[in-house]
């Protein structure tokens, strides 16, 4: 098997830019963290990118770079390199694009405060607003751990999501790549726990407490929010009239070795609360590689015998 050789924009930019004609597949990557070439986070916890594998030698131009510049999905303004290799006229013709991406807004949402900064702290953020409710809103014990979400609030979310998915496939559509597969991942079930990394996090640890959300409830509230992403994904992929060529790999369905509770390190195939260390990484980027290589392939030619 062969690892994915991943390069930089200015890898191609440079004398001695590699020949992307000595690859079976040549794609165009970018992402959040879990894309990052920066060094701190790839001594960390990995970069799923490394743990790709495919029966031919296959390649990425990985945008993620050093930073997380598609931390939110409206900051293509922070991608230019990505935007112009996937836009322009110029542009390489890509046999597929990688994407890491909605993670960090999903955490971003559940983070937002059920009381607004001051002047106006007694009221609450509008539910729409928030993915989480405040205690004087939750539902019946009855509705299980869905009583301590809020619905307006994901709806809000999806329709961001969509809205954005939909111009990254636009995008792509304006360049020479034009409905070449676009590959996304879902996340990874994370345990909500005191593990942050030494400038961040943790992120969902604070968010629970800061809403009062019993600690038995933290594993199961954060598995019901990383599969309403996966199902809307995966709803969005079935929809090749609005989203066109979008491919998502259900990485929710992968067995990982889960983190401890009340665990403030590596645990598992955890590195944090929201990073996988290698081991984790390993398990999802195998399983997101036959899929990608099995989309790439192509259906299988047909023998032109009638089935009997």
């Amino acid at each position: 098997m062969n690892h994915l050789v991943c390069y930089t924009p200015r890898d191609l930019q440079s004398a001695s830019a590699p020949s992307l004609e000595t690859y079976r597949w040549r794609l165009l990557a970018q992402g959040d963290s879990w894309f990052s070439t920066a060094a701190a986070k790839l001594s960390a916890h990995a970069n799923l990118l490394q743990e790709l594998v495919f029966a031919q030698p296959v390649m990425a131009v990985n945008c993620a770079g050093q930073g997380d510049a598609l931390e939110h999905m409206v900051d293509l303004e922070a991608a230019p390199d990505f935007v112009r290799l996937l836009s322009a006229d110029d542009a390489p013709v890509w046999d597929g694009v990688l994407l890491s991406v909605g993670g960090n807004d999903l955490i971003d949402a559940a983070k937002v405060p059920a009381h607004p900064p001051a002047p106006n702290q007694q009221d609450l953020t509008p539910l729409h607003l928030r993915l989480l409710r405040h205690q004087t809103e939750w539902g019946p014990p009855s509705a299980g751990v869905a009583r301590y979400f809020s619905e307006p609030g994901w709806q809000t979310y999806a329709a961001y999501l969509r809205s954005n998915i939909s111009h990254l496939l636009s995008l792509r559509d304006q360049g020479p790549s034009r409905g070449k597969p676009v590959f996304m991942h879902c996340y990874a079930v994370p345990m909500p726990r005191p593990a942050g990394a030494p400038e961040s996090g943790p992120w969902l640890y604070p968010a629970f407490k800061a809403y009062a959300i019993p600690a038995a409830d933290w594993a199961a509230v954060s598995r019901l929010m990383v599969v309403h992403l996966a199902q809307l994904l995966k709803s969005l992929a079935a929809d090749p009239v609005n989203f066109p060529g979008l491919k998502v790999f259900d990485s929710t369905a992968v067995p990982l070795a889960l983190a401890t509770p009340g665990s403030t390190g590596i645990s598992g195939d955890w590195h944090n609360e929201i990073h996988l260390n290698h081991s984790g990484s390993l398990k999802i980027g195998r399983a997101w590689s036959e899929h990608i290589e099995a989309v790439l392939r192509g259906p299988l030619p047909s023998t032109g015998k009638k089935k009997t």
